[in-house]
């Protein structure tokens, strides 16, 4: 069997998987968890800077905040089963190759969009045990673990090694995500023609929550420099330091409202994303 033909089989198979009907349904489903944790994220974020009720501007502060409404558990479970799916489907991708791109003859675009789809498995089933643990009533901070993390890694120079360039992978992220929006490169995700609300929605979008993921990078590098491990406390830090800058509320609106049109993007990505 040639080469070519054996990546033709690996990427019907990858498509088989990702097109089942239950699967594509289900993972559809994780775009609008995603959303919706996304939207109450920036609602949070917003909320802050108006000087109104404190909380994590977090995923762990928007499932604590989604666990305190009427019917909240029910969608947190049900945000546990699709989280699952879509971590399950980003693992087909990763092993077969990705369906959306099954004409990827390079091999560095290969390996790219395998360890894209493997990163963002990892992220999903994250999301499902965190979704997991806020639906039992047993849901904790993640900025607090993520402090905690660092401080014991700071204990040694290996971990503050491992800190620095766990840190400069994720500016690379933040990098990512701002150059897909600012290029529109997200619209090859999608299948059909976009219009330009859907455009400016992924532009915002992509840029606020890469602008936001490169500041976690950073304040973990400044962490690890000043010895402060508190600094490191994720995307929650992130927001709360814009937020304790000059014209902080201006910032934390802005970065929130930027999170929330991610959110409004996933839901675009619910409806029309190739699979």
């Amino acid at each position: 069997m040639t080469s070519q033909s054996s990546g033709g089989g690996a990427a019907s198979t990858a498509e088989r998987a990702a097109q089942h009907p239950v699967l594509e349904r289900f993972a559809r489903a994780g775009y609008v968890g995603s959303g919706l944790v996304h939207l109450l994220i920036g609602y949070i974020a917003v909320r802050i800077a108006f000087g109104g009720e404190d909380g994590s501007a977090d995923q762990s502060g928007a499932m604590a905040e989604l666990a305190e409404q009427p019917g909240g558990r029910f969608v947190l479970w049900a945000c546990v089963v699709v989280f699952v799916m879509m971590g399950i489907w980003r693992i087909a991708e990763a092993t077969f190759g990705s369906a959306s791109r099954p004409d990827a003859v390079d091999p560095k675009d290969r390996a790219f969009d395998r360890i894209k789809a493997l990163s963002l498995a990892v992220v999903y089933f994250a999301f499902a045990l965190m979704a997991f643990g806020f639906a039992r009533g047993n849901g904790s901070s993640s900025s607090e673990q993520n402090t905690s993390l660092t401080a014991s890694l700071m204990e040694s120079t290996l971990g503050k090694i491992a800190l620095i360039v766990g840190a400069l992978i994720i500016i690379g992220v933040g990098a990512y995500h701002v150059h897909k929006g600012a290029t529109c490169n997200f619209v090859d995700d999608l299948k059909g023609s976009t219009g330009q609300a859907v455009r400016s929605l992924g532009l915002v979008g992509y840029v606020a929550k890469g602008l936001s993921i490169g500041v976690i990078g950073v304040l973990v590098i400044l962490a690890v420099f000043q010895s402060q491990p508190d600094k490191a406390a994720g995307l929650d830090g992130a927001i709360k330091t814009l937020g304790a800058q000059p014209y902080g509320a201006v910032l934390l609106v802005v970065a929130g409202v930027g999170i929330a049109v991610y959110g409004l993007y996933s839901f675009v990505m619910a409806r029309y994303a190739k699979m």
